[in-house]
């Protein structure tokens, strides 16, 4: 059964799992935010850390309401990084008094995290790519090769031919490439 958010945080002061469950469903999400605010991935594994400690912290005093979860968690999140830029420093205050050890991070969590941010880079810039496609072709990219629609499925949602909607994918995906080498 896969819990809600707001289950998991519910859960946790019983069942410690259930808050892993909720860190490795939002810890790259974090992660990649802190990174294109901070630039730094030793400062945005910090920032992640801190979090997350936070929120272990208060999940006892969440209420499920209008706002979702992963909003309550990122509410946290730009919290710390607004405290962070004050003092010019990550705060440590939540994983100290959890007892969390100080995160040292190898060179290949390092190189890990750079590579996230990289691949959050090039999917904003296909994404904007995307973007600059006309209407029609972005649509069939999208549900043809992104959510892997069948041209068949397609072509009856988009009340078109198989034909014309293999032809707008064929012509977004060839702009597609152009734009790339381009700004290669």
């Amino acid at each position: 059964m896969n819990r809600t958010d707001e289950e998991l945080l519910a859960e946790t002061a019983s069942n410690p799992e259930a808050f892993g469950a909720f860190y490795r469903r939002h810890e790259k999400s974090v992660l990649l935010y802190f990174l294109r605010r901070t630039a730094s991935p030793e400062v945005s594994a910090d920032l992640t850390a801190e979090v997350f400690a936070a929120a272990l912290e208060s999940s006892k005093r969440f209420r499920a309401g209008k706002a979702p979860a992963a909003a309550w968690l990122f509410g946290i999140a730009k919290n710390k990084l607004a405290a962070s830029q004050t003092r010019g420093r990550v705060e440590e205050r939540a994983r100290k008094r959890l007892g969390a050890e100080p995160l040292l991070l190898t060179d290949e969590a390092i190189e890990r995290v750079e590579q996230l941010a990289d691949q959050a880079r090039e999917s904003e810039s296909l994404s904007a790519m995307l973007d600059d496609l006309p209407p029609d072709q972005r649509e069939a990219i999208r549900r043809h090769v992104l959510e892997e629609l069948p041209y068949n499925e397609l072509s009856k949602e988009l009340r078109c031919s198989e034909a014309v909607v293999r032809q707008r994918v064929s012509r977004g995906l060839r702009t597609l490439r152009l734009q790339a080498k381009e700004s290669a």
